[in-house]
């Protein structure tokens, strides 16, 4: 509503003198403030902010009628009356200057086009010169106790209990007096007609206020007691008043009137203040609210605040401002909502914690349009070192500076979506970047499609949504244009756009508008035009055109026009429609503005773009006019006034949406009363076939009250079928009650509705911000809030004003309200409603914290209840959330969040948690379930906590959550060694002793993640590995952390073992790569134990497709032209391999990298493996050929896209299937020195396409060093085969002749890669290549002396071919001789369309077994070509 900006300017008065000012006292229209001292009077302007003029009282004088005490001005600012200590009043007449008009003038650049054109323009710009003339004193000979005017009188009230009636013009024209002992007195006005009730004899009034819309006076007299005097007849007669009283009041100190809502506000001894009302059937004063600080929000101070002081309402009577004798500054809306304190926080505090001093204050007072408050403190003032008088000093005045809420002068914007905030000369608008929205044609049709949030345009106005109205906390700050401002001075209206792009602001003559989106203000041009209109009523936007209310001063005529944005500001392209009277409020709903006139009556007219004239124009039309003057006692008194489709009956239903978009009903705010008028659909609705819907206006019902203390109102003109109960509702802003909405009820399914249920309900939550503007389908309330940021000053004597106060700002807040009001919906058994309610914002971002939060505030209220509650609502809540998916998210959120004490209570509601831990097991919600087990460990024993956690690492371990499985690692390990309270830290450091087999894998890891970009969680990580958590199997004890807790180590290596188990039963070896490297689990340790059992290879030919598949490697495929090619005989692979390597940078890199001999963790039994540690160097070469320049570039021929492992499907399945840009230029770099033909480059370009991705490059490596420092020697059989690295073969062959090798392996090899050998003759002939390539190595293999049957690994070239395979006759002809030495004509598909590398590849059994005596087979037959 209203908040602090910046720090308070000081003003210091030009004139030294030896006394402080102690009162200031504004001007009727606030342009002059009288500032009081005890023998000086002076004047002050508001803008500029200067002394006008100041009259010193001779000493003379002042001895005969004592110091000055109080100062009131004459309503039309002509004269001044103060009241002096000897009982004098002393009347001045403020005259202009004779010879000097101005004290100050504007100074205009030459050519500048304001030109002084209109009288009267200079006086406003300028502080004019006035001078102060004392007429013939008053004497009342009795003390002075306050002053009041009234129109054409001046009302004194004296300590003998009298009230003198003075003219203001003329003295002598005899004072009536009226001694308040004859004036009866009750607690009502219905039976105060006996007489005086009570005893008035000694007291007198010690402050009162006229209340100009209550027609009386508030009064507070001397013992404490606050009454209200009226006048019985029309005139204030001396015989004709009667007084009611407060009950059970004694205490009052001062008083202040609210005029537009008929509120008197009386300030305590006690520091709170008491707002009361008049009941208009009895008379009497009714207790309306308080306004105190609470315990809650001010611990230190709220009882320690000494009497009210002060209390000041705003100009636009929208906030009061209070002050307490120990000092302070307090602001609360009308009905009680808390905006600011200086008596807490930074206000209160320095930055080191010290207490300050509070500001004394002895007199306040708002400026113009509430944008300062002009403050003079009692302790404040700057001293000047006079030469001769070292008492004289300069006065100073602060001023706060204030913006506030557009919605307080001109309500008509809250039926749109968005902040606005005006100062005293700049707009705070909370809309999104203009440069992203393009305001254009669609702006108007998209008003009735979608939500803000939802919309999919992103040319619509409101496409941005949420992120821009929630995205930051940053205001768009929009300057006012100065040549507006200086002669327009002070802004009385501003409103904004339904887009939130354009802003129209209105000043004391004229208006202007900008657009956010060019960023440019229009101005009239004409400025006599600007200045022969007034805005009276306010402005609002409708699709582009401004509408104002408006006073034209040459034809002293009423009007309401319309100004279209996109033309130049002129009356030329203006719609003009007179008016009959004064129109006080306006606003704009869909095609319709109603306005609200003087007359108390309210006009309906009806706007239509023009499309006939050559400029954009609308023409406007009355609809109807309402006569209120029957229910409004004043016009004054009416907030706001609104159009809605709201009504309580006709339109709710689902029949009838047509209805409900409508204009159906008025919506009055009258003094807090909010006051409904519906369209009277009782009667027949005959409509004349030819005049469209909007013509025929029904006439209105009687009024109905809707609510009390109603402060704003938000409706919308927008539909949404899918959140009718949001955007069909009435909110309301009630002050410190908080909110009200008006929710609508709907019968579920097109049922029939109950007859016993309302169609509408009122529901009442509370807010922690003050609300600005409601967002209907986001479920969000927008508001603001002052910050501050402290300033600690240059360590000076006297504190500056910026270490006084500290510098504030105003921030963007934002609050959910639907826990709020699902909660009463289910409080009132509606459940119904609220499930409606909440599928439909179901979608919201927020939603799963809407939920919660109802949970937890349920829960708190009910568990730390001390009554015992007869209707818990937990019990209904927690069932309302299982109707929701997020049901097991938001208990276990809301019990984290909630203190142990009440968990007991929470899960006897919703169930016990170890059926909702085994529910998140079953949905395979994980996360979830492990926050249940951490209920679990506080609630039940240790072992089943151990169970359930042991359920939850299987279940983690299977699906690969390696996060979670190391929390479960170090949970179990702190429930066995009985640290149950507090699960442990995560170990950040890694132990030498449980690296393990990683040390390869990091010293590769520097060459290698230089070409790979980032390998996702769950995948490989190579940096990750770096700082692990040790695992669970590195050697002996000392891997946890050394408790010796050997029994729950045992259980979780139990587990990992037999996880691991199961992976490399299933042949997932890149899952195992995963799990150790993830889990810290040392493999090579656990492979050297299972070498002989669980890592033997049973079938080779399976376990080779399974990781073709689980590494996404491409089979490889032979080029259909290799018949006329130049490389044959087997020089082509290491030849090209060498030439393409030697003149790579990254090659020399690699090598030095691997050059690191890994530690030897293998148990020390194993002999034959001891050469291993010199093994690395020859791996170099061979994994060189998979260094990072192998980028898999996949050249593939063109394969049916149904096959499961074809080479398109392994480039669709990695993100990294393209090479880098460096890759690409080496290559080129190289193509001169290689002088490559064309065969030798298809050669390359085959090589590249059977590689798989780098990043399964490196991994295979990785296993392949693991497996080979295992010693299972037949996975590395099968690696070297998919990486086609001959060099692994004959490593393994050579180690084979080892005696410590078991024969078994030896034989299992052999028999393996004769599987392969039949597999590949019949279903992939790419490996034919290669195989032919390590020829050698399998001849001596087959040497080795061996059982008497054996199958036989390679077919002769003249051998007898198998029969030829159904897949082969669909088109696909293949060599009679798969091993011919010389070329072999194929077909260019080598592979079977549906062939064995897919889903129908054969069964090793199914593979015809070779004669044996077909083995001894001479070896030139074998030469290595390329088939």
């Amino acid at each position: 509503m209203y908040f602090l900006s910046g720090w308070p300017r000081r003003l210091l008065c030009p004139l030294r003198s030896g006394e402080r000012p102690f009162l200031v006292e504004p001007s009727a229209q606030r342009f002059f403030l009288a500032v009081l001292s005890e023998t000086q009077i002076s004047i002050w302007f508001s803008r500029p902010s200067v002394l006008i003029v100041s009259y010193i009282e001779s000493g003379k004088a002042a001895a005969q009628f004592g110091f000055y005490q109080q100062v009131e001005w004459k309503p039309d600012d002509s004269m001044i009356a103060v009241a002096a200590a000897n009982g004098y009043v002393l009347l001045f007449d403020i005259l202009g200057g004779l010879d000097e008009k101005y004290l100050y003038e504007p100074v205009y650049p030459k050519g500048s086009a304001r030109v002084k054109v209109t009288p009267g323009y200079k006086e406003e710009q300028c502080a004019p010169a006035l001078t102060l003339e004392m007429k013939k004193p008053v004497d009342l000979e009795a003390p002075i106790s306050c002053l009041q005017t009234l129109q054409e009188d001046l009302l004194v009230a004296t300590a003998d209990g009298f009230l003198h009636m003075l003219h203001w013009d003329s003295v002598s024209n005899g004072r009536r007096a009226v001694n308040l002992c004859t004036v009866p007195f009750s607690l009502d006005l219905q039976s105060s007609r006996g007489g005086p009730c009570l005893d008035l004899e000694g007291v007198y009034i010690r402050d009162m206020e006229y209340c100009s819309t209550l027609d009386g006076f508030a009064v507070v007299f001397d013992d404490g007691r606050l009454g209200f005097i009226t006048p019985t007849a029309n005139r204030l007669a001396t015989d004709q008043l009667q007084g009611v009283w407060a009950a059970d009041v004694s205490d009052g100190t001062c008083v202040a009137v609210n005029n537009k809502y008929r509120l008197m506000a009386f300030g305590c001894a006690s520091g709170s203040v008491l707002v009361y009302m008049i009941d208009s059937s009895t008379g009497s004063m009714q207790l309306s609210h308080k306004l105190e600080l609470t315990p809650k929000h001010y611990p230190d101070v709220w009882n320690k605040t000494g009497p009210v002081k002060m209390i000041r309402w705003s100009p636009d009577c929208s906030v009061a401002m209070v002050t307490w004798d120990c000092g302070g500054l307090s602001l609360w809306s009308v009905f009680g909502a808390h905006l600011i304190c200086t008596l807490g926080e930074d206000f209160a505090y320095r930055s080191d914690g010290t207490k300050k001093d509070p500001l004394k204050i002895s007199s306040m007072s708002w400026g113009v349009e509430g944008y300062h408050l002009w403050v003079i403190s009692s302790s404040d003032s700057t001293p000047v070192e006079a030469e001769g008088d070292e008492k004289l000093q300069q006065a100073g005045i602060l001023q706060f500076q204030f913006i506030k809420s557009a919605l307080t002068v001109n309500p008509c914007t809250s039926n749109q979506e968005q902040v606005l905030l005006q100062g005293e000369d700049r707009l705070y608008l909370t809309c999104g970047d203009p440069t992203q929205v393009h305001s254009g044609p669609d702006k108007s049709s998209s008003r009735d499609t979608g939500t803000p949030l939802h919309r999919p345009s992103l040319s619509t106005p409101l496409s941005q949504g949420l992120s821009t109205l929630l995205g930051h906390k940053h205001w768009q700050v929009v300057q006012i244009h100065s040549t507006y401002l200086e002669t327009n001075w002070p802004i009385r209206f501003a409103a904004i756009d339904w887009s939130g792009q354009c802003v129209a602001v209105a000043g004391r003559r004229g208006f202007a508008h900008y657009s956010l989106y060019s960023r440019k203000w229009k101005l009239f041009g004409n400025v006599t035009q600007e200045q022969n209109m007034a805005v009276t009523g306010g402005l609002a936007w409708w699709n582009d055109f401004v509408v104002i209310a408006c006073y034209n001063f040459i034809d002293r005529q009423e009007e309401l026009r319309l100004y279209v944005r996109s033309a130049n500001l002129d009356n030329a392209f203006a719609s003009v429609t007179k008016l009959h009277a004064d129109t006080l409020l306006l606003n704009v709903f869909r095609n319709v503005v109603i306005l609200f006139r003087a007359d108390c009556s309210i006009c309906l007219y009806s706007i239509e773009r023009r499309h006939d004239s050559p400029n954009p124009s609308a023409s406007v039309e009355l609809l109807q006019e309402v006569s209120m003057s029957r229910y409004i006692p004043h016009p004054g008194l009416v907030v706001s006034v609104t159009l809605t489709s709201v009504r309580t009956e006709t339109g709710i239903t689902l029949k009838a949406p047509q209805q409900a978009c409508s204009a159906e009903s008025i919506l009055l705010n009258l003094a807090g009363q909010l006051i409904m008028l519906q369209r009277d659909r009782s009667g027949p609705q005959v409509r004349e076939k030819d005049t469209p819907a909007n013509q025929t206006m029904l006439p209105f019902c009687a009024p109905v009250v809707l609510a009390q203390c109603v402060e704003n109102v938000w409706t919308t003109c927008r539909s949404n079928r899918k959140k009718r109960h949001l955007m069909e509702a009435l909110w309301l802003s009630c002050g410190e009650a908080g909110m009200k909405v008006w929710l609508p009820l709907f019968p579920r399914d097109h049922r029939k509705p109950h007859s016993f249920l309302s169609r509408r309900i009122m529901l009442p939550f509370h807010i922690n911000i003050y609300p600005l503007t409601v967002l209907f389908e986001d479920a969000l309330i927008l508001g603001a809030s002052n910050e501050t940021m402290l300033f600690d000053g240059l360590g000076s004597s006297s504190e500056p004003l910026e270490t006084l106060f500290p510098f504030c700002t105003v921030e963007r807040t934002s609050q959910i309200y639907l826990h709020h009001i699902l909660r009463q919906l289910l409080m009132r058994n509606l459940g119904e409603q609220a499930l409606m309610l909440a599928q439909s914002c179901a979608a919201l971002p927020y939603f799963p914290h809407v939920l919660e939060l109802m949970v937890h505030v349920v829960l708190e209220e009910e568990a730390t209840s001390r009554e015992p509650i007869p209707d818990p609502l937990l019990p209904t809540v927690a069932k309302f959330v299982t109707e929701f998916p997020l049901f097991l998210q938001t208990i276990v959120h809301c019990a984290r969040k909630t203190e142990y004490a009440l968990w007991n209570y929470l899960f006897a509601a919703v169930g016990n948690p170890k059926d909702l831990f085994e529910e998140c097991l079953m949905a395979q919600d994980l996360d979830t379930a492990a926050s249940y087990l951490i209920i679990l460990q506080n609630m039940e024993v240790p072992a089943v906590s151990r169970q359930h956690a042991t359920l939850l690492f299987n279940t983690a371990l299977e699906q690969g959550k390696w996060d979670l499985c190391r929390h479960m690692i170090r949970f179990l390990k702190a429930i066995g060694s009985g640290e149950s309270e507090t699960p442990p830290s995560t170990p950040t450091t890694q132990e030498q002793s449980s690296t393990g087999g990683f040390e390869f894998f990091r010293n590769r890891s520097i060459s290698m993640s230089q070409s790979v970009d980032s390998i996702a969680g769950g995948k490989f990580n190579l940096q990750k590995t770096l700082s692990m958590p040790s695992g669970p199997s590195c050697k002996g004890g000392e891997r946890w952390c050394k408790d010796g807790d050997s029994a729950e180590n045992l259980y979780i290596d139990l587990m990992l073992w037999r996880h691991a188990r199961l992976l490399l039963e299933q042949v997932r070896l890149r899952d195992l790569g995963c799990f150790s490297a993830q889990l810290g689990f040392e493999l090579i340790g656990w492979l050297c134990r299972e070498r002989t059992r669980v890592a033997r290879v049973d079938d080779f030919v399976t376990a080779l497709k399974c990781l073709h598949k689980d590494f996404l490697w491409p089979f490889p495929v032979i080029p259909a032209c290799s018949i006329s090619s130049p490389l044959k005989n087997g020089r082509c692979r290491p030849v090209l391999s060498s030439r393409l390597l030697k003149s790579q940078s990254a090659d020399s890199l690699l090598n030095s990298d691997m050059d690191t001999t890994p530690p030897q963790v293998t148990p020390a039994n194993h002999s034959w493996l001891d050469g291993l540690g010199a093994v690395p160097k020859e791996l170099d070469s061979a994994s060189s050929h998979g260094g990072p320049q192998t980028q898999e570039a996949f050249l593939s021929p063109l394969i049916n896209k149904g096959e499961e492992y074809s080479i398109g499907s392994a480039t669709d399945l990695t993100e990294t299937s393209s090479m880098v840009d460096g890759d690409w230029t080496m290559v080129d770099e190289n193509f001169s020195t290689l002088s490559l033909s064309q065969s030798e480059l298809e050669h390359i370009s085959m090589e590249l396409a059977n590689k798989g991705p780098h990043k399964s490059q490196v991994q295979l490596r990785y296993l392949l060093h693991v497996f080979m420092e295992a010693g299972c020697l037949e996975w590395c059989v099968i690696i070297g085969l998919i990486l086609r690295d001959a060099s692994v073969i004959k490593q393994v062959v050579g180690f084979l002749d080892s005696p410590e090798v078991p024969a078994e392996t030896v034989q299992s090899i052999r028999a393996g890669l004769m599987a392969v050998d039949l597999w590949v003759s019949s279903d992939c002939l790419g490996y034919k290549p290669f195989l032919h390539l390590i020829g050698p190595q399998l001849l001596k293999l087959s040497e080795v002396p061996e059982e008497p049957v054996q199958p036989e690994p390679f077919q002769p070239s003249g051998a007898s071919e198998p029969e030829p395979r159904a897949e082969d006759a669909r088109g696909v002809v293949t060599s009679a001789h798969p091993l011919r030495p010389r070329g072999v004509v194929t077909s260019a598909h080598p592979l079977p369309l549906d062939g064995p590398c897919g889903a129908s590849a054969r069964p090793l059994e199914d593979t015809p077994e070779e004669p044996a005596q077909q083995e001894a087979l001479e070896e030139g037959a074998y030469d290595c070509t390329l088939s």
